[in-house]
């Protein structure tokens, strides 16, 4: 399968991509690489990004998928930028834009960024100035300007913010340095030919073209094993861990978060989860059973959870299995609710986040959950693998609006019955 993240440069009624084998995605940000239907043996294109409106694609991430077996295409946009960067780790960079990044005749963000239509179709509504410099070259070729006159306008056009350089003020621009001659040659161009000094345009459909012709040139180097493997990476991947169970599309973390604080038999499932860990360490050292390792690090005054912390990563099925073998169909559907009531929150109070929620409310309410003396609450919280008290109360928060909105309803149904009585 091919996964073409496009936007601006490419309508998705291009024909290259209403190919067979060919899956058009919106332009690519932070997290998209992570989703499961790209798969080992795929091809990701990647042209177009977002980086105002949502976090733009990590490196890393880039690198992860690729140390799984995705073959990376970059071009055109953030995609030549982000190839230049990763060549030396295997990112395959297509297109002028690629070569002019890779080369450093261009270096900047700005080089390929393009105001967007804000109804999510993508459409660009300013010119990039990657294809602004293509065009001015292709003026001078044909004597409309010379290179020193081409050289001033494209430093008048560049000092054009990105999301207001649109057709118009291209013609203001010239006006106002006296290129009229300029404009109108362009305009006609444009008239001829729509996509005319489109250099994007053109590098993404040459990166179309070679991902659906199947023989990729080998790359020239590969990611070292676990290049990518960073402590921010792990909470990206666990982030964007999501799992569809029950016709449900859930988050693996929020299901993992509802077994630790509400299934009281946790304990046991982190016990088992520790064991495993033990038996098959992470960086691949030799496995020992949990308590002989524990013998060789204290005197037996304290428990495995209170010792040994280790990282969960979500996208290793065995440990997930571990981890949520107590789950039940009504916790999944507890868990889609809860993620629902994040969503109201986050639409019905402007600027509110998980990180408002009050600690002290959070806290109060895990202790009655829990059922656990005050002076209890951090060993509960280590022994359901959440290391303290501290990291349970931020790890609960984003459960808090679902389950205020739980105990409100149960309230309201406790006081109509007795209304009714």
């Amino acid at each position: 399968m091919i996964h073409v993240f496009v936007g601006p440069t490419l309508p998705r009624s291009e024909p290259q991509l209403t190919a067979p084998g060919v899956r058009v995605w919106p332009p690519v940000r932070h997290g998209d690489l992570f989703d499961t239907a790209i798969r080992r043996r795929d091809t990701a294109v990647i042209v177009d990004g977002v980086y105002h409106q949502a976090p733009a694609l990590r490196h890393k991430e880039i690198l992860a998928a690729m140390g799984r077996g995705v073959q990376v295409i970059g071009a055109a946009s953030i995609g030549a930028l982000r190839a230049a960067e990763l060549a030396p780790f295997g990112m395959l960079g297509v297109g002028s834009v690629y070569t002019a990044y890779a080369s450093g005749e261009i270096d900047g963000d700005d080089e390929v960024a393009v105001g967007q239509a804000p109804d999510g179709e993508f459409d660009s509504l300013t010119w990039p100035v990657v294809n602004l410099r293509h065009v001015l070259r292709l003026a001078v070729s044909a004597g409309v300007v010379d290179g020193e006159r081409a050289a001033q306008l494209l430093a008048g056009l560049r000092a054009v913010y990105y999301p207001q350089r649109t057709w118009a003020a291209i013609r203001a621009v010239c006006r106002r340095q006296g290129d009229v001659e300029f404009a109108g040659w362009l305009a006609e161009r444009r008239k001829q030919d729509g996509h005319f000094g489109d250099l994007k345009r053109a590098d993404a459909l040459a990166a179309v073209r070679l991902a659906r012709g199947g023989e990729l040139p080998p790359a020239d180097a590969q990611p070292m094993p676990a290049v990518w493997e960073t402590t921010y990476f792990r909470r990206w991947s666990n982030t964007f861990a999501r799992t569809r169970v029950d016709e449900l599309e859930l988050s693996t973390e929020d299901r993992l978060v509802y077994q630790q604080l509400f299934d009281p038999a946790f304990r046991k499932a982190w016990a088992a989860y520790l064991e495993h860990r033990s038996l098959h360490p992470a960086d691949g050292g030799p496995g020992l059973p949990l308590v002989e390792r524990l013998a060789q690090v204290t005197g037996g005054d304290l428990s495995a959870d209170r010792v040994f912390h280790p990282a969960v990563d979500l996208r290793d099925e065995q440990a997930v299995a571990l981890l949520l073998a107590g789950e039940t169909e009504l916790d999944r559907q507890a868990v889609a609710r809860y993620a629902a009531a994040l969503v109201r929150a986050r639409s019905s109070r402007p600027g509110f986040t998980v990180a408002a929620v009050r600690g002290d409310l959070t806290r109060r309410l895990l202790l009655r959950v829990w059922r656990c003396p005050e002076q209890e609450f951090d060993a509960e919280a280590s022994a359901r693998g959440l290391v303290c008290g501290a990291r349970a109360v931020e790890a609960a928060k984003r459960l808090v609006p679902g389950l205020l909105e739980e105990m409100n309803e149960t309230i309201k149904r406790t006081e109509t019955a007795s209304a009714t009585r």
